[in-house]
C-alpha cells in the first residue's frame, strides 16, 4: 500500500472506528465512511419519544477489549459510565427473583445445594473461558500450516488448553460440543437457575439451550469477563469516545456516505463507489459490514472464485432477536423484585424449558408466542435518558425470526402485544404506563443499520463458525481473496458483541502485511 490516497474503513460501528483509530495511531491517512447521519451502528443511542432516549441496538457493554479502551484513552475522550458491574436478576411471574452476583446466586427457590453448585458452576466456566479469551486477543490461525510463522500460533492455541492441566482439558473437550442444557443438569437440581443460565448462552443465537454447541456459546459470552456496564448517555457514548479518539489520531469520518460498490483495477480493490455517484480512490479498503454484504454486495462474487463465494452465501445469518424501548409515565413494579435491584440486568427465563419452547416456533418462522427477554431500564441511573419522574425500559426479546413466514408488516402489532403481554405477567400494571413503545424487529435492524439477515453478531456464534472457520476458510485473516480489502466486523474473529477486537486485530493484519516484503 501507498500514501497516495487514503485507507478506506467502510461502516463507522465500533469495529470500524476502533480500525481507524489503530490505524491512524500508526500514521496512515484514514477515512471512514457512514451510511447514516451519525457513526455508532449497533452502538448507537436515539430518541424514540420526546424526552426518551435509548441504546438502539446493543444496551450492555459486555466484554470490551480492554487493550483498546486503553490504547485509545477512552476516558479521556469522554467515555463514563452510568453504572458497572451489574447483576443479573432472574424474574419469575409468582416468586422472589433470583439475584446472580459474581459467584454467589441468593433468593427463594435456591436450596444450599444448588447454590454450592452454582460456585462450582462459575469456577469451572470461568477457567474454560480463560482458554476462549486467550484465543480471542490474537488472531486465529491458518487452516495451512506451511512454516513455523503458521506452525506457532495453531501451537498457541493448543498450549492454551494443554495449560488447564489433563482433568480440566478432558473435561472442556467433553463438553465443548454439548447443549447446555445437558452441562447444566449436571449441576443444578433447581429449574429457575437452569433457565437464567440458559438464556445467557443463547442470547443473541438461532439456537435453544438444548442445541448441541451451546455450552460453546455459554463460555464465549464467559469469555467476556463476566462485568455488565451501562455508558452514562448510552452505548452512543462509546461509539462517540472511538470516533473522538478515531479523528485525535488523525482519521476522517464522513456521515451519510453510503458505500455502493467497490473499485476493482487489475485484481485489486482501488476505490469505492458512494451511492451519490461519487468515486473515492484509496490504497485499501477495510469493511465493518457484514461480509456477505461485503464479499457478494459490495465487492461481488465475479470478482471471487466459485467456491468461496458459496461459502459466504451459505454464512447462516439469521438473526432471531428483536429490540423492545417503552417510554413509561413511572418505574415499572416487577414482581419479587427489590426495588434497589431495578436498574439492574433482567432476565425473563423462567426455566430451561421456557427458553427452549420459546425458541421452537422460530426453526418454522414464527415468532414466540411466549418469548425470553433481557431487560434493563437505564433511565434508574442515567437521569438524561428520559424525563425526570419517568422512565425508558429497552429489552432484548428472543425469538422474532428474521425470515418471518406471515411477514412482519402484518405480524409486527401482535408481537409487540405479545411482547407487552408478558411483561405485563412480570410486571402488572406495567402496560398502564407506556407512553410509547417501539418495536426493532430484526427486519429493522437490518435496515436501519444494514446487517445481512438482521443478526447482531453478523454470522451465527457456532463452532463451524469459529476461529479459522469465521467468516469462511480463506478469509479468516481480515483479509479478503482480493488485493486490498480487509474485514473487521463482528462476522471476523472472535466474533459478535461490542468487543472493538475485531477492529483491533484488523488493523494489527493490515500493518503487517503493508510492513511485509
Amino acid at each position: 500500500m501507498t500514501e497516495r490516497a487514503p485507507i478506506i474503513v467502510v461502516g463507522g460501528g465500533h469495529n470500524g472506528l476502533v480500525c481507524a483509530a489503530y490505524l491512524a495511531r500508526a500514521g496512515r491517512r484514514v477515512l471512514v465512511l457512514e451510511a447514516a447521519a451519525q457513526a455508532g451502528g449497533c452502538a448507537a443511542t436515539h430518541e424514540f419519544h420526546p424526552g426518551f432516549r435509548v441504546s438502539s441496538i446493543a444496551h450492555l457493554l459486555y466484554g470490551f477489549d480492554a487493550q483498546v479502551a486503553g490504547d485509545l484513552n477512552l476516558t479521556q475522550h469522554g467515555l463514563a459510565f452510568a453504572q458497572q458491574n451489574l447483576r443479573s436478576v432472574a424474574l419469575h411471574p409468582a416468586a422472589e427473583a433470583l439475584v446472580f452476583d459474581g459467584d454467589s446466586v441468593s433468593g427463594a427457590g435456591v436450596d444450599a445445594a444448588d447454590r454450592d453448585a452454582f460456585r462450582e458452576f462459575a469456577a469451572a466456566r470461568r477457567r474454560f473461558a480463560t482458554v476462549l479469551a486467550s484465543w480471542h486477543a490474537a488472531p486465529p490461525p491458518r487452516l495451512a500450516v506451511s512454516g513455523w510463522h503458521d506452525a506457532l500460533p495453531v501451537a498457541k492455541l493448543g498450549w492454551a488448553v494443554r495449560r488447564l492441566g489433563r482433568k480440566d482439558m478432558r473435561e472442556l473437550l467433553r463438553i465443548a460440543t454439548m447443549s447446555v442444557d445437558d452441562w447444566l443438569n449436571e449441576y443444578f437440581t433447581g429449574a429457575r437457575i437452569k433457565g437464567a443460565l440458559a438464556l445467557d448462552a443463547v442470547l443473541g443465537t438461532r439456537s435453544g439451550p438444548r442445541h448441541g454447541g451451546t455450552v460453546f456459546t455459554s463460555l464465549h459470552r464467559a469469555a467476556g469477563g463476566g462485568a455488565y456496564s451501562v455508558p452514562q448517555g448510552g452505548m452512543g457514548s462509546l461509539s462517540a469516545a472511538l470516533a473522538r479518539a478515531a479523528t485525535a489520531a488523525g482519521a476522517g469520518i464522513r456521515c451519510q456516505a453510503r458505500v455502493a460498490g467497490f473499485e476493482v483495477v487489475a485484481g485489486r480493490v482501488s476505490g469505492v463507489r458512494l451511492a451519490s455517484g461519487e468515486t473515492l480512490a484509496c490504497s485499501g479498503v477495510v469493511s465493518a459490514l457484514d461480509p456477505q454484504q461485503t464479499l457478494l454486495g459490495l465487492l461481488g462474487a465475479r470478482h471471487l472464485e466459485a467456491e468461496f463465494a458459496r461459502r459466504v452465501q451459505h454464512v447462516r445469518a439469521t438473526g432471531t432477536a428483536a429490540k423492545l424501548h417503552l417510554a413509561l409515565s413511572r418505574a415499572p413494579e416487577f414482581h419479587g423484585l427489590k426495588t434497589q435491584d431495578l436498574g439492574e440486568r433482567l432476565l425473563l427465563a423462567p426455566d430451561a424449558d421456557y427458553v427452549e419452547r420459546a425458541f421452537n416456533p422460530a426453526k418454522y418462522g414464527e415468532y414466540s408466542p411466549q418469548p425470553v427477554m433481557e431487560i434493563h431500564l437505564p433511565s434508574i441511573h442515567d437521569a438524561g435518558m428520559a424525563p425526570a419522574g419517568q422512565q425508558v425500559l429497552s429489552a432484548v426479546v428472543q425469538y422474532a425470526p428474521h425470515n418471518l413466514a406471515a411477514g412482519w408488516p402484518a405480524a409486527r402489532s401482535r408481537f409487540l402485544e405479545t411482547c407487552l403481554d408478558t411483561l405485563a405477567r412480570h410486571a402488572p400494571g406495567l402496560r398502564a404506563s407506556v407512553l410509547h413503545a417501539e418495536l426493532l424487529t430484526p427486519a429493522d435492524i437490518a435496515a436501519r443499520v444494514g446487517i445481512t439477515g438482521g443478526h447482531w453478531h453478523h454470522g451465527e456464534l457456532a463452532l463451524d463458525q469459529y476461529l479459522m472457520l469465521r467468516p469462511v476458510p480463506g478469509a479468516a485473516q481480515y483479509q479478503a481473496p482480493v488485493a486490498g480489502l480487509y474485514l473487521c466486523s463482528a462476522g471476523t474473529h472472535p466474533g459478535g458483541g461490542v468487543l472493538g477486537t475485531p477492529g483491533r486485530l484488523a488493523a494489527a493484519q493490515l500493518l503487517a502485511r503493508e510492513a511485509a516484503p
